[in-house]
């Protein structure tokens, strides 16, 4: 399977011809490396191969984690999991992104438990497909709670994040990835500082791309698969 540093330069590959292709600008697509239930020492390998965005879908886990490379300080960690209330804090002290704000208890407790001296970046996940199974606000109330959320002193909104419904063919999985580009350009014409759209994964990272992703999370393409 070849080194970290090797399979990171070819998601990073990966990437840019799926830019090119969709005729989107250079650099206009970030990869956020996913390291949940992965080592400290896979994290290291990124960061020595040149990496900065790192993903954690469990809280105490990515704070542990966070602590540990305390000395890497140029690290950017973004929370891209599920979030309980009893669990905010540990987020909002510890992270610099949080993608899966669903409700408003929780953009409030963020907010109410993070410093003033630097903003939380948030992200509200859209239950795009509206699956019963899945976490997420259904799209309709996309706006009520962006506008909740941007009047909060101690967050930013940077945009969305989903998790599609893996569909049996591309074009009803396109139909729900450009669903979220419409979601997403819609509230940027309101909130200028929004400009992340997180969706795409190692499935369907290219079909996102196509349909306007900003952020792909990308895990076992890198790290293995696992356990």
């Amino acid at each position: 399977m070849g080194t970290i540093a090797e399979r990171l330069k070819i998601a990073l590959k990966t990437i840019t011809k799926s830019v090119c292709e969709a005729n989107r600008p250079a650099n206009s697509v970030k990869l956020l490396a996913v390291t949940k239930t992965k080592p400290v020492s896979d994290i290291v390998q990124a960061y020595e191969a040149g990496h900065r965005l790192f993903g954690e879908n469990y809280v105490q886990e990515g704070v542990d984690k966070i602590q540990q490379l305390r000395e890497f300080d140029d690290i950017q960690w973004h929370f891209i999991g599920p979030l309980q209330s009893n669990k905010t804090r540990l987020v909002a002290e510890n992270f610099d992104w949080v993608h899966s704000i669903d409700r408003l208890k929780i953009a409030q407790r963020l907010n109410d438990q993070r410093s003033a001296h630097k903003k939380l970046n948030v992200c509200i996940q859209v239950n795009i497909d509206n699956e019963a199974s899945k976490a997420g606000v259904p799209p309709e109330e996309v706006n009520l709670l962006a506008e909740q959320i941007s009047n909060m002193p101690n967050l930013t909104l940077r945009g969305l994040m989903t998790i599609p419904r893996v569909q049996q063919n591309a074009e009803m999985q396109r139909d729900s990835l450009s669903a979220m580009n419409a979601l997403f350009v819609q509230l940027q014409t309101k909130y200028p500082q929004i400009d992340t759209l997180s969706m795409g994964m190692s499935n369907d990272m290219q079909l996102a791309i196509e349909c306007g992703s900003t952020m792909v999370r990308i895990g076992s393409a890198i790290f293995g698969s696992r356990q």
